[in-house]
């Protein structure tokens, strides 16, 4: 019965300006997975209209990525014999079919992300002192600033790569070219790409689906950014909880809410939402690892290479993208190791507030805090490889490793 009480009381709508809060905190994912199509597949609450359009642009957003792996797949395995060339095609194009994989997934496992951002909305609703929304509030921006960030880069070296390389790199100038310059090769084989508007509709259409890779990839990233930093946001709630806990008990009253009940059920929610979460992301993180690992190597070379050209245009962004594609990595491990120190946090706080002021029972619940504590929930790739600043350090060292055995394949 006790259990009852405290789970109606705790879904009741305390916060008077959740749904501020709530559009503040999810904002910047709705704005990129709306582009692509897939905000009402994870979000509660979409209209019949949003769904039509979402389809729409689904289609088509599948219809460009289509339009760059196949033509481009088939270019580099059966038409391009020069090995220099199918190198310097196959990582934009594995970066295009490994986008086309993640925009896959989140299809296909809405639900998942439905069911986290439900948990998201709903500790938004609850939370009461305004200390604690103060909190996640900070925890918010945090992950505005990560998500900016990280599209700056991202979009400003894919989208030059794209349009400005294209047109003034140094290897072009120094040639005698008769053809307008594609990012993309393939499409002769079916279409005539050199001629007028066949030529201005295809190169669009890469720019289009390059706007569709990078807004994927970013749309993933802001979804592990803002998981995971909400639930570091709710452990430092519970952290400020346990400081006070023996001054509340103190003070509390038969009527209130016992704070320590208050403490044990919002931390199951927090390892619940963690499990949610890890499993939402596993598999992104997964493809994120491996796709990073491989082009941070491809890119390494084609800066060394650019460099040996004198090529400022192009090894300018390709570094761009190096710095984008590390950065994406190393956030991904980063908040991966923050999620297992912060979780585990809870246990050290736990043994130093005054906790032998206690009764002898209420201190027992905090043992069981401690030792939920020694096992944090962690975020994997895969269920393979757990992200931390580790896991950074080593696909940092593999792609140099992977560098070299390019060089030294190219040059055979």
């Amino acid at each position: 019965m006790r259990f009852k009480s405290f789970n109606i009381v705790h879904s009741q709508v305390w916060n008077v300006h959740y749904k501020n809060d709530i559009r503040y905190s999810l904002q910047m994912c709705q704005w990129l997975l709306q582009s692509i199509g897939v905000w009402p597949l994870v979000y509660e609450g979409t209209s019949k209209l949003e769904h039509v359009i979402s389809v729409i642009v689904m289609t088509a957003c599948f219809t460009l990525l289509f339009f760059i792996i196949v033509p481009s797949g088939h270019y580099i395995f059966y038409v391009e014999k020069n090995l220099n060339m199918k190198v310097k095609l196959l990582g934009p194009v594995g970066f295009c079919l490994s986008s086309t994989m993640k925009y896959f997934y989140l299809n296909l496992k809405g639900g998942v992300f439905k069911r986290c951002i439900e948990h998201v909305k709903r500790d938004w609703q609850v939370v009461q002192d305004p200390n604690h929304r103060t909190i996640m509030l900070k925890y918010v921006a945090i992950s505005r600033h990560l998500i900016t960030v990280y599209a700056v880069f991202l979009y400003t070296g894919g989208m030059s790569y794209h349009t400005v390389m294209q047109f003034l790199s140094k290897e072009r100038s120094k040639s005698n070219y008769t053809l307008k310059p594609l990012t993309y090769p393939g499409c002769d084989w079916f279409l005539d790409e050199q001629s007028s508007p066949t030529y201005e509709i295809v190169f669009l259409s890469h720019c289009l689906a390059a706007m569709v890779m990078y807004t994927v990839t970013t749309a993933t990233y802001s979804l592990a950014a803002i998981f995971v930093t909400h639930i570091c946001g709710q452990i430092q709630i519970q952290i400020a909880r346990l400081q006070e806990l023996v001054e509340k008990k103190k003070k509390a009253n038969d009527a209130d809410r016992d704070p320590l009940t208050v403490i044990v059920h919002d931390h199951v929610e927090i390892l619940r939402f963690s499990e949610d979460a890890e499993e939402a992301l596993r598999t992104i993180c997964f493809i994120q690892l491996i796709e990073s690992t491989m082009n941070m190597c491809m890119l390494e070379y084609y800066c060394m290479t650019e460099w040996g050209n004198s090529d400022a245009i192009a090894v300018f962004t390709y570094f761009t993208l190096l710095l984008s594609f590390t950065f994406n990595i190393f956030i991904f491990c980063y908040i991966g190791e923050v999620l297992s120190e912060q979780c585990s946090l809870i246990g050290t706080v736990s043994y130093e507030i005054d906790w032998y002021d206690l009764s002898a029972r209420e201190a027992y619940y905090l043992i069981l805090l401690n030792i939920v504590s020694q096992y944090p929930p962690k975020l994997t790739a895969g269920k393979i490889i757990e992200l931390s600043l580790k896991t950074f350090s080593s696909v940092v060292k593999t792609s140099v490793v992977y560098l070299n055995l390019l060089r030294t394949f190219t040059d055979w």
